[in-house]
């Protein structure tokens, strides 16, 4: 999955004959995800057309500040299209709009909304090469990069004047692998290896039967997704679920048992930063497993039950740098019970459930925590989405990093 999945970019299109190119741009980026938005300078249309950009955008380009529909006049408001953005790509970025971005001269759409944008500003060079070497463009450059926006270089070939050198606008394909890289290396995550666990596991009674429980493992794929997106390598060691990982980051290990949920991560523990259990582990599991179907008795059938591993604790023994969190469901002394577990099991951080709190629990897509840290820190979490929960947890990751 690329960095750009679910990004909104903001493609600023100006006027030169690269613009041609911004129709390949557009489709790279909607590939890998994004959601794209196009800003045409006037002088651009004579190089590429609105409706190309607009068919594969699947999105209205903007032009103008106000544009005639019908007998209804739209406002293209530039102060919500720089919301919008997560990026803002500017290519190709001709002499002169550098200049204008360069020295605040708002006569477009396009550099207004840039004037108003917050999230990230690439821009991509494109003019011939005596241009692209001018004092004029060169003190364009390092102004906008001391604005903290990125320039994409300009490649060297053959330019439409017809002379061959530098000042070429990056092929599209590079663009995205540049945007892709420079993003990637700022991930607070970046370099850091993570093992989680995540649904229930399945404890035999015989060929057909087992022992198991209600988790769905939404909650521990939903932090191995927000843990990717940050750029961490993930493990996700998985008891049986419907879910799927699909994203380059995460290397799932697919496991029924609890032994077999042990194994996996002991075999990986040593080597990781983190360690998230958030499995659901069956607590017992039968002494005796049958090797065949058991028949159906006339009275009272009694299956006699052994402990299973502790994976946490058994992590929490022998842990040296990692960061160990652990998930607690409670029904009843919650914080108490929690805290014991933050001591028993050599936890730096705990996350803890109520099935007494409505929206809470197995099978559903909320969750509402309680964070414990090994100090006794306690701080209470509204009822949130899984997914904006996993993301609270890495966070507490991200904090432990840069303490």
């Amino acid at each position: 999955m690329s960095v750009l999945s679910g990004k909104n970019i903001l493609l600023g299109v100006s006027g030169g004959i690269a613009a041609y190119k911004t129709a390949s741009l557009v489709r790279l980026f909607i590939k890998a995800g994004a959601h794209v938005q196009v800003i045409m300078t006037p002088a651009s249309k004579d190089f590429v057309t609105p409706l190309t950009l607009s068919t594969l955008s699947k999105n209205p380009v903007h032009s103008i500040f106000f544009e005639k529909e019908q007998e209804n006049e739209r406002w293209n408001n530039h102060v919500e299209l720089g919301l919008w953005a997560d990026l803002m790509v500017i290519a190709p970025a001709t002499a002169n709009t550098l200049s204008k971005m360069a020295n605040g001269v708002c006569d477009n759409l396009l550099i207004a909304t840039y004037l108003s944008a917050k999230c990230a500003v690439y821009f991509a060079p494109a003019m011939d090469l005596d241009m692209y070497k001018h004092p004029s463009t060169i003190a364009s450059f390092t102004v906008l990069q001391k604005f903290g926006n990125t320039i994409i270089p300009a490649e060297s070939g053959e330019l439409a004047s017809g002379l061959s050198g530098e000042g070429r606008m990056a092929e599209p394909e590079n663009i995205v692998s540049f945007i892709e890289a420079d993003l990637e290396s700022r991930l607070p995550l970046k370099g850091k290896k993570i093992l989680i666990t995540a649904g229930p596991t399945y404890e035999a009674i015989d060929p057909v039967r087992f022992i198991g429980n209600h988790s769905s493992g939404k909650m521990g794929f939903d932090i191995a997704k927000s843990a990717a997106n940050l750029g961490a390598s993930v493990i996700l060691v998985s008891g049986p679920t419907v879910f799927k990982a699909e994203h380059s980051l995460i290397k799932v290990i697919n496991v029924v048992s609890g032994q077999e949920m042990y194994d996996a991560c002991h075999q990986y523990f040593d080597e990781v930063d983190v360690a998230i259990a958030a499995a659901a582990v069956a607590d017992y599991k039968p002494k005796h497993v049958a090797t065949q179907k058991i028949k159906k008795a006339p009275d009272n059938f009694v299956i006699e039950l052994e402990k299973t591993k502790d994976i946490l604790a058994s992590l929490g023994i022998i842990k040296k740098k990692q960061f160990l969190i652990g998930f607690a469901l409670e029904t009843e002394n919650e914080i108490e019970n929690a805290k014991g577990k933050i001591q028993k099991k050599n936890l730096d951080l705990i996350v803890l459930n109520s099935l007494q709190d409505q929206g809470a629990g197995f099978g559903k897509p909320t969750n509402k925590v309680t964070f414990i840290d090994k100090n006794f820190n306690i701080e209470p979490m509204e009822l949130k989405s899984k997914e904006a929960v996993a993301d609270d947890i890495l966070n507490k990751v991200i904090a432990h990093f840069h303490e």
